[in-house]
C-alpha cells in the first residue's frame, strides 16, 4: 500500500509537498539525461499478499496481534487486519530464478503460518476470500496506520460521499459502504520487472499488450458475498473502490479514474507517465522528509525521490512505473498489479514465468508492436479477460480476432519460452512452469472456473455460508497439497466443516432473497405473496429500502376477523406492525434466539445501522438449526436420528 509515513497537510503543507514533487521530477529528468540509471540488469521482484482465516474459514482480523511475533522484515501490514504482505528479495533472472522464487514464497507462507498458529489462524492465498462479509469491512478492521486512515478520509472527501460497487456478472451486486475497506476485498500477487531507461516505452507497452490474455489465463476471483460476478472481480472492485471522481461530475467532462489501464501507448518513456499522473491527479497526502534531490545529485548522491514515490503510490495503474534503488544504483521497474494471489505457489510461479518470458521476448519479436495493435484493443482485451476469463475473445496483432485460449497456447506460450531461454533459465524449470499454463488453458480450469463449477455442483444445497465455507476450506486443503488448480477436484458441501461454524451469526444463514411491499400498497398483495410463496411474514420497506414494518399472517387473520374493515381496499400501512424488533447481520445466533423469546416474535428482520433491510430470519431457521444439533448429538452417541439406522429427513419449511 505504499509509503506509511504521511502528513495530512494544510494548504501550505500541500504546496510545499508539491514543490518537492516537482523537484523530484526535475531530478529524475536530470538522472535520465546523465545516464545515472543501472542498465543491463535483469531482475524481478514479488509482493505476495495473504488473507488470514480462522478455524471456521472466516476472516481472522489478527494482523496486529501476530506482527510482533514475526522478525522477518519482509512481512508487512496491508490495509485490512485480515491481510499481510510478504516482499520477496529481488531475484536475478537467470538459471534457477523460478526455483528461487518458489523457495521465497514457501518461506513467506511458513513464516506467516507459524505466527498465525499462535492465535488459531492460518494464511490463505486467494484473490478474494469467499467468506468475507460486508461486516468485516468496518473501520475497526483497518490497520491502525496513518496512511490508511488518511487515504480513507481523502478519497471520501474527493468523492463527496460513500464508496460504491456496481458489478454485473452471472449475478449482480450493488452496494454502498462508508469505508475504503472495500479495497481490502482484494488479495493480489504483484510482479516487478526491471527495465533499462532507453527500453522503457516498448517494455511498458508490452506489459499493456499482454495484460488481457495473461489475466484471462490467471483469473481466480469470481465470487464476492456469495454472488457470481466477473472471472476476476478484483479488477472491478479496485477500479470502483478507489475511484476519486465525484458523482456530480458533468458527463461532458473527462476525468480519469485513479485506477486505470491507461489511455494511449507510452511514447517517450517513464518521465511521460510520471508527469501525466502528477498533472492529472490531486495530491492525497505528503511525506514529511525533504531530501532536496537536486542538491544530492550535485554531491554525486542518489536521491530516493520520496515525494514522487509517495504520489505514485496513490495512482493505481494496472501496469505501474516504479523508481527504486538497489545496492546504491537507481533503476526503473514495471509493476504488474492485476494478478490475484494463489491459488497455489505452483500457479503463481507459472504465472510469473508467463509474464516475465513475454516481457523478455515481445520487445525483440515485435519492435513495431504499437503499429500492429491498437491501444483501444489492448484495453478492451483487459476488461474482456476480467469479465469472462478464458471465454473471452482477444484482438491481437494486425486486427486478428482470436479466442483467448488459442492466443495463449499458440502464440504467447512459445514466445514466453523463447524469452525465458534468452534470460538463461534452464529447460527444466521453464517446462515445469509453462506446462502448468498450457494444461490450465487446455482444460479451461482456471481458479475462477474451479470456484464457479464447485458452486454449480453444490446445486444450491446448504446455506450460502456453508457453500462459501466449503470453497474456502477446499482451497486451504488443496493449497497445502500444492498441486496446481487445474488438477483440483470440485469442492463439496461436506468440506465446509462442522455445521456450527456456519451458524454462528445471523448474517451467515439469513434469507436475503426477500419479497417485500411498501406501506401504501394493497394488503391483498401481501396476502397473495404469502399464499404464493408459502411464507408467513412480508417485510415492508420504503423506496430507499429502509425497513418500516412487517406484515405477518397473524395480522391478516385479525383483519379478516374485523367486520368493520374492507380487506380488499385496506393498505399495508393500516395493518403492518411498525417498528418491528430487528437484529444486525453480526448478531449471534444465541442472541437472536433470546431476542425472539423476549419479544414473543416469530421473525426477525436483519438491518444495517441505517435501517436498510438486508435479510430475514424466522423461527423455522432455528428449527433447522435445532434439527442439525439433534442429529449431531445422536451421531456422537452412536445412534441414528430416526432410530432406524438411516438419517431422518429435515421437514420442509412451510
Amino acid at each position: 500500500m505504499g509509503t506509511q509515513d504521511v502528513i495530512q497537510g494544510s494548504g501550505e503543507q500541500r504546496r510545499l509537498f508539491t514543490q518537492r514533487l516537482l523537484a523530484d521530477l526535475r531530478a529524475l529528468e536530470r538522472m535520465l539525461d546523465e545516464g545515472l540509471f543501472e542498465t543491463g540488469a535483469h531482475r524481478m521482484g514479488v509482493e505476495q499478499e495473504l488473507a488470514l482465516i480462522d478455524e471456521s474459514y472466516l476472516p481472522a482480523p489478527v494482523a496486529t496481534q501476530i506482527m510482533p511475533l514475526i522478525t522477518d522484515p519482509r512481512v508487512t501490514h496491508e490495509l485490512g487486519q485480515f491481510n499481510l504482505e510478504y516482499n520477496c528479495d529481488p531475484i536475478t533472472l537467470g538459471p534457477g530464478a523460478l526455483r528461487d522464487l518458489r523457495a521465497q514464497l514457501e518461506l513467506a507462507l511458513s513464516t506467516v503460518r507459524e505466527a498465525c498458529a499462535t492465535v488459531g489462524a492460518r494464511p490463505l492465498m486467494t484473490g478474494i476470500l469467499p467468506t468475507l462479509q460486508l461486516s468485516d469491512l468496518s473501520h475497526e478492521n483497518i490497520v491502525p496506520r496513518p496512511r490508511y486512515h488518511e487515504l480513507d478520509r481523502k478519497i471520501r472527501e474527493l468523492r463527496g460521499g460513500n464508496y460504491e460497487l456496481r458489478i454485473k456478472g452471472i449475478d449482480e451486486l450493488t452496494l454502498q459502504h462508508d469505508s475504503i475497506m472495500l479495497e481490502a476485498l482484494n488479495t493480489s500477487y504483484q510482479l516487478h520487472y526491471q527495465v533499462d531507461p532507453d527500453d522503457f516505452a516498448l517494455a511498458f507497452n508490452t506489459a499493456q499488450a499482454v495484460a488481457g490474455p495473461i489475466l484471462a489465463a490467471c483469473c481466480n476471483s469470481p465470487v464476492l458475498f456469495g454472488k457470481r460476478l466477473w472471472r476476476e472481480t478484483r479488477i472491478a472492485i479496485f477500479q470502483q473502490a478507489v475511484d476519486t471522481r465525484p458523482e456530480s461530475t458533468p458527463h461532458e467532462r473527462e476525468l480519469r479514474a485513479r485506477v486505470r489501464f491507461g489511455e494511449k501507448w507510452c511514447e517517450q518513456g517513464v518521465l511521460e507517465l510520471f508527469k501525466d499522473d502528477v498533472a492529472r491527479f490531486r495530491i492525497m497526502f505528503g511525506a514529511e522528509e525533504d531530501e532536496r534531490p537536486i542538491e544530492m545529485l550535485d554531491r554525486a548522491e542518489i536521491p530516493r525521490l520520496i515525494a514522487l514515490q509517495t504520489h505514485n503510490s496513490t495512482v493505481y495503474r494496472w501496469n505501474r512505473p516504479c523508481y527504486g534503488i538497489t545496492e546504491g544504483k537507481p533503476h526503473l521497474r514495471i509493476e504488474n498489479r492485476y494478478l490475484p494471489s494463489g491459488p497455489t505457489i505452483a500457479d503463481e510461479v507459472a504465472n510469473t514465468a508467463l509474464w516475465v518470458g513475454l516481457m523478455s521476448a515481445i520487445p525483440r519479436a515485435f519492435p513495431d508492436l504499437t503499429d500492429r495493435l491498437n491501444f483501444e484493443d489492448a484495453a478492451n482485451n483487459f476488461i474482456a479477460a476480467a469479465r469472462l476469463g478464458l471465454d473471452s475473445q482477444m484482438t491481437w496483432l494486425d486486427d486478428r480476432s482470436v479466442p483467448a485460449p488459442e492466443l495463449v497456447r499458440s502464440v504467447l506460450l512459445p514466445l514466453a519460452r523463447e524469452g525465458l531461454e534468452t534470460l538463461g533459465l534452464g529447460a527444466g524449470e521453464i517446462d515445469q512452469s509453462l506446462s502448468i499454463i498450457d494444461e490450465r488453458v487446455e482444460s479451461r480450469q482456471t481458479g475462477a472456473h474451479w470456484m464457479l463449477a464447485s458452486v454449480a455442483a453444490m446445486k444450491g444445497e446448504g446455506t450460502r455460508a456453508e457453500r462459501l465455507g466449503a470453497l474456502t476450506s477446499a482451497t486451504a486443503r488443496l493449497q497445502l497439497e500444492g498441486n496446481p488448480a487445474h488438477t483440483w477436484p470440485m469442492a463439496t458441501l461436506g468440506e465446509c466443516g462442522s455445521w456450527e461454524r456456519n451458524y454462528q451469526t445471523v448474517g451467515q444463514y439469513m434469507n436475503t432473497d426477500l419479497l417485500t411491499v411498501q406501506e401504501d400498497e394493497l394488503i391483498d398483495l401481501a396476502a397473495s405473496i404469502m399464499d404464493w410463496e408459502h411464507i408467513r411474514h412480508v417485510p415492508v420497506e420504503d423506496s430507499a429500502h429502509r425497513l418500516v414494518g412487517v406484515v405477518s399472517y397473524r395480522e391478516l387473520l385479525r383483519l379478516l376477523a374485523d367486520p368493520k374493515k374492507d380487506a380488499e381496499t385496506v393498505s399495508v400501512g393500516k395493518v403492518m406492525r411498525r417498528d418491528p424488533v430487528c437484529v444486525s447481520p453480526q448478531t449471534t445466533t444465541l442472541d437472536a434466539i433470546q431476542t425472539m423469546r423476549e419479544h414473543a416474535v416469530s421473525c426477525l428482520p436483519v438491518v444495517t445501522p441505517d435501517k436498510k433491510l438486508v435479510g430475514l430470519i424466522t423461527e423455522h431457521d432455528f428449527m433447522r438449526i435445532a434439527g442439525k444439533l439433534l442429529e449431531g448429538s445422536l451421531r456422537l452417541h452412536g445412534a441414528t436420528p430416526n432410530g432406524t439406522g438411516s438419517p431422518a429427513k429435515t421437514p420442509e419449511t412451510p
